[in-house]
């Protein structure tokens, strides 16, 4: 295969049963870094969603008929084809997400390792032994749940899509994802490449890039019984709540505004950079972007002196063409939001130690000092590379001010007593916590999601995706029918 991803195979449509047309015609691909046009997609209606769903439903059958050791060869093969086409599939997630190159490369490896994650769940223990007062055979026995509808955002694609679709298809599922239309390339076209070239059989997977109507009908559908929806808090709750309507469940992994507590006694340089890092990183557009720096007040000065120092020499450039630290927002509407919370903060009384400014989409890497609780850009996810700083003078006070949000995704607290670490971190709830590291980290291998705001728990990662998408059954087994009174 020499070529993965010629935009003239799949230009101006969506894929189910092959490439075609959509229903809701197509609309251009735009690389926020440069405004030109990188291709067309289609755009999936309710119509082209109704006819998905039923072509998955009717082809999943077979599928979940399939001996483990099948699904799970097509999954080891789609890893592989992922891995043997890192530059291609990388070239795609700079100029479609505006990632930086290590950030596109590492979003490649994890897909391929989610692929050989999901290959080996094809072969996990189907159930258990129950007990059982009765004299007979007690059984829980997972099954597939059918269809699995999956709905991925824009600023991690290629991980937040295949992370569900996987696991969901190793264990006898069929899939209809919907990636968001500013990135269905990395977010869905190249999974369904990859996995038609693995030998996925038709009909399992359709990708339709959409808009609400169609994630509405994708959820609202009969013959989906699990949705995977991972994006913002305000449009992951009306998921929820039409999932409920529908009784089937949904997986939810929201927004984030995590905590990264510095403690007195840690590291100053190294807490920096990991700061650094946890902020700015793919131009802060990660739902465990460390959007909260709590800051012991005996290191603090020197805390917020040397991270601005370290974002104003972060070059900010086009990720495609420069060696850059960050490249460019996803697009206006998210770049105006960003300036917005920054500029209400200053107003409202923070100092402005770097950055606060951008050309075009290209947002400099931001330090904001003295502020208070109730601003802006700390009470908010902002989803940009915003560092906001807040003093504390003890551990019980920054255990207060980390739980204080209605976010519970990660945790970073850095110091140089390890169980003092751990100590805090069982005080303040999330889904994610690290100890002397930063905020921002993903492994197909480990359980992954928030609480509260952030999500719905562990949905993600490990032994978790049994749970996530397959239904568990129970089966019992006599000799003989008893005999019963009546």
């Amino acid at each position: 295969m020499t070529t993965l991803l010629d935009a003239n195979a799949f230009s101006g449509t969506v894929y189910s049963g092959g490439w075609i047309a959509a229903h809701g015609g197509d609309i251009a691909i735009i690389e926020p870094a440069t405004g030109d046009e990188l291709g067309r997609t289609g755009v999936a209606d309710e119509s082209d969603v109704d006819k998905a769903c039923a072509a998955a439903a009717d082809a999943q059958k077979e599928w979940a008929a399939a001996s483990f050791d099948e699904r799970a060869a097509v999954l080891r093969r789609a890893g592989a084809l992922i891995e043997q086409n890192l530059d291609e599939l990388k070239t795609w997630v700079i100029r479609e997400t505006g990632a930086v190159a290590g950030m596109a490369a590492f979003a490649v490896g994890v897909a391929a390792q989610e692929c050989y994650e999901a290959a080996a769940l094809a072969s996990q223990p189907l159930g258990q032994i129950l007990q059982s007062s009765q004299p007979r055979l007690s059984l829980l026995k997972r099954v597939p749940a059918g269809v699995v509808g999956v709905i991925s955002p824009f600023n991690v694609p290629l991980i937040l899509s295949i992370r569900s679709v996987a696991p969901a298809l190793a264990l006898g599922n069929a899939v209809v994802l919907k990636p968001d239309l500013r990135t269905p390339v990395s977010g869905g076209f190249a999974i369904a490449r990859v996995l038609a070239e693995a030998g996925l059989p038709d009909g399992l997977l359709h990708v339709l890039p959409g808009g609400a109507d169609a994630g509405t009908a994708l959820v609202a559908d009969p013959r989906v019984r699990i949705i995977s929806f991972t994006g913002s808090t305000e449009v992951g709750r009306k998921v929820g709540e039409l999932a409920a309507k529908h009784l089937k469940r949904a997986h939810l992994e929201l927004g984030g505004n995590s905590a990264l507590i510095v403690l007195d006694d840690a590291d100053v340089e190294r807490a920096v950079s990991a700061g650094a890092w946890g902020s700015f990183l793919h131009q802060g557009q990660i739902c465990m972007t460390a959007g909260r720096h709590l800051v012991h007040e005996r290191v603090a000065d020197s805390y917020v002196e040397a991270l601005a120092e370290h974002a104003s020499r972060l070059p900010v450039g086009n990720p495609a063409t420069e060696q850059v630290a960050l490249g460019p927002l996803i697009d206006e509407r998210q770049r105006d939001k960003v300036h917005s919370l920054v500029t209400s903060t200053v107003e409202a009384g923070a100092r402005c130690a770097a950055g606060g400014t951008h050309d075009g989409l290209f947002y400099r890497p931001t330090v904001l000092d003295g502020v208070g609780t109730d601003m802006p850009a700390y009470a908010n996810e902002v989803f940009g590379p915003v560092a906001p700083v807040v003093r504390f003078s003890g551990d019980e006070e920054a255990a207060v001010l980390a739980a204080g949000s209605e976010y519970g995704l990660s945790l970073s607290i850095l110091t140089s007593d390890v169980m003092r670490g751990l100590a805090l971190a069982e005080k303040i709830p999330t889904g994610i916590a690290h100890i002397n590291d930063q905020t921002v980290n993903d492994e197909a291998v480990a359980p992954f999601g928030g609480v509260a705001a952030s999500g719905t728990g562990a949905r993600f990662g490990g032994l978790s995706n049994l749970d996530a998408f397959t239904e568990s059954r129970w089966i019992t087994l006599r000799g003989d029918i008893p005999a019963y009174p009546f």
